[in-house]
């Protein structure tokens, strides 16, 4: 066998069912994020709070089991906490969202961070997209200025709440950017680890800065800890996973299940209507971020 066909079936990706099963299982787990902070009655920031503080002995034992050899790099971990700290805001902008806008938006809205990074690449490298990336920014730019629109006939807070969503993109690209560089020197439940340690008080102040209510009220401790466990545990877990056995046109592909999945919850347990102007708008949003997302040279993360 030749050196070119070695590195080709290096590179191939081989999943099998417990892959595909875990990929969609994964997001699936994570769409039912923004309905678990709408039933919680904690503020929405503080919602956050919980999700952050109460996996912390889990991922500590996962991380410690998983370390990798070596002195720690200290500025590589101050590197993580300053993720953390953009993690943070993007959890604090995006709860804050989800309680302002329709399910479907927020998703959609939330996993922008994919669409500001090509964006940030184009612009690094000085150079004109291509026809893949024009397409996409032309798909996010129209797509989001339907979901807008529409949005804003409904009411101004649910373009305020779109506005938090976007928002919430901007601060996850900046966290993605310094935690994807470290997750190879220090490995993933490591940097989730730190970033979470980083997130945890910022969110508490934040919280307790806008008056929200911290504990939970009569709908007691379920849909935090739900939360808390569905999102960083369950749905991270499976995603850590699938992740490395599918191509990013698939992971793409599959990450389309949250916006729709969270449409539905959202059409359910609330009654949120989409029109076939919403629909057309998310479906252009949801091919941006696709063909983003095939941009990646490697299997990108999805939010968690």
């Amino acid at each position: 066998m030749n050196s070119t066909s070695s590195s080709a079936d290096k590179n191939a990706f081989h999943p099998d069912v417990r892959h595909f099963v875990a990929l969609i299982g994964g997001n699936i787990v994570l769409a039912l994020g923004p309905w678990l902070v709408r039933l919680s009655d904690t503020g929405p920031v503080a919602a956050g709070f919980w999700r952050m503080l109460l996996p912390l002995p889990v991922l500590a034992v996962l991380a410690w089991r998983t370390r990798l050899p070596g002195k720690v790099n200290g500025r590589m971990v101050a590197l993580v906490l300053a993720a953390g700290t953009f993690f943070a805001l993007d959890l604090a902008s995006w709860h804050t969202g989800i309680e302002r806008t329709r399910l479907g938006n927020a998703t959609l809205f939330g996993n922008a961070g994919s669409i500001i990074l090509m964006v940030w690449g184009i612009v690094a490298l000085r150079r004109l997209p291509n026809t893949r990336e024009g397409l996409a920014l032309a798909a996010a730019i129209g797509g989001a200025a339907i979901l807008m629109g529409r949005s804003l006939e409904i009411s101004a807070k649910t373009l305020t709440g779109d506005l938090f969503c976007l928002f919430a993109g901007l601060c996850y690209a900046f966290y993605l950017i310094p935690a994807q560089r470290a997750r190879a020197t220090m490995g993933q439940w490591s940097v989730l680890l730190l970033v979470s340690l980083a997130a945890t008080p910022l969110l508490l102040i934040v919280a307790l800065a806008l008056g929200e209510p911290v504990l939970p009220g009569p709908a007691g401790w379920t849909p935090v800890v739900t939360l808390a466990i569905s999102s960083q545990i369950v749905g991270q877990g499976l995603l850590v996973y699938s992740l490395r056995n599918f191509s990013p046109l698939i992971i793409g592909m599959a990450l389309l299940t949250q916006p729709a999945i969270a449409a539905a919850v959202g059409w359910l347990a609330f009654g949120e209507t989409l029109g076939a102007p919403d629909i057309a708008g998310m479906v252009l949003v949801a091919a941006a971020l696709v063909l983003a997302r095939t941009q990646a040279p490697a299997a990108p993360r999805v939010r968690v």
